[in-house]
């Protein structure tokens, strides 16, 4: 296979870290979209089908080796690596997709190559039919009443191998037919398909400010705990400001419905917890439809200690768990069960 193509993000990256005396800054975001620069490179679906998309994604890789290489901060390090990440993971998805469709191309050849195989059998039978009524009509002249039999004989044949022509005429027509209607479907799916990959694109782009991650159950953004009074319900300025920019990115997604699930550490007792994390997923809530976002769009989950993201061992990662995670669905509406 190829790479030739898909190299500048890991050349760079290469370059930058033999031209500088220090190691450079890096990050395990940066570090993962490295590996899946590497992983996509990899795939043959990918050089047959996203060359384009795969350059666009060596560019922004080669933007976070480059703020790494002049030691940026971490976090803008991870805001274009989460780019170059994403660009990544449409570029894979476009192999998949432009693959699939050639294989339904594939497919409709083939299926036209049987008919006109069909059509082939279907004529040399008919000819077969023809040739065994001459055959029959010659040998019936020397009788009369052979040669009447015979005739008859003949005439039903031509009739039956008019009957089979008009069908070979009817079942071409209806392939020809099935063939326009395959390809009209394909291309209505490729656009169908554009336009949600075009929409997807538009709002990782607009939630990348919020540091959303993309995940098996949706685009997932993470309140911190830093977020809420200390173990209070109430968001504070800041975390009303982050539910101003999520209320407009919704309403520019009305198809999109989001899921607020509120987590704790496990200090205190469990049934203090579970009431905590309702009632912090519920001032989300309540602040998103202060903010003009449906009631039917949102619902919410109260997990309490349990589902940590780290041990409760240190402050550090009591924090971490102390959160709440609001996960946006898919273009249908549909979030998956934790």
């Amino acid at each position: 296979m190829k790479t030739s193509h898909f190299f500048p993000g890991l050349l760079i990256a290469a370059s930058l870290v033999s031209a500088c005396s220090s190691t450079p800054t890096t990050t395990s975001l940066l570090e993962q979209t490295r590996r899946d620069y590497v992983s996509a490179q990899n795939n043959p679906k990918v050089e047959s089908y996203a060359a384009r998309e795969m350059m666009k994604a060596g560019e922004a890789l080669d933007l976070a080796n480059a703020a790494a290489s002049k030691d940026e901060t971490t976090e803008k390090i991870d805001k274009l690596a989460y780019l170059a990440k994403q660009k990544i993971a449409l570029t894979e998805e476009v192999a998949k997709q432009k693959s699939a469709e050639a294989d339904v191309v594939n497919a409709g050849r083939e299926r036209d190559q049987l008919l006109l195989s069909q059509r082939t059998v279907e004529a040399n039978r008919a000819r077969a039919i023809t040739d065994e009524a001459v055959l029959v009509a010659m040998i019936a002249k020397g009788d009369a009443a052979d040669a009447d039999r015979s005739a008859q004989i003949a005439r039903n044949d031509a009739a039956e191998l008019a009957r089979r022509n008009e069908i070979a005429q009817s079942e071409t027509a209806e392939a020809l037919r099935t063939a326009q209607m395959a390809r009209a479907d394909a291309a209505n799916a490729e656009r169908l398909t554009k336009e949600a990959q075009a929409r997807t694109a538009s709002l990782e782009a607009q939630l990348a400010d919020l540091a959303a991650k993309k995940t098996a159950r949706g685009l997932v953004i993470t309140l911190g705990d830093v977020l809420f009074g200390t173990d209070l319900a109430r968001l504070n300025s800041d975390g009303t400001v982050t539910m101003q920019k999520l209320a407009h990115i919704l309403q520019q997604n009305p198809e999109r419905t989001v899921l607020i699930e509120g987590f704790t550490d496990s200090t205190g007792s469990a049934a203090h917890n579970q009431e905590l994390s309702e009632r912090r997923a519920t001032a989300v809530e309540s602040a998103l439809r202060d903010l003009g976002v449906a009631p039917g769009r949102i619902g919410t989950r109260g997990y309490g200690e349990t589902h940590p993201v780290a041990t409760n061992d240190t402050a550090q990662n009591r924090q971490l768990n102390r959160r709440v995670e609001i996960i946006i669905s898919n273009e249908g509406g549909r979030i998956a069960q934790r």
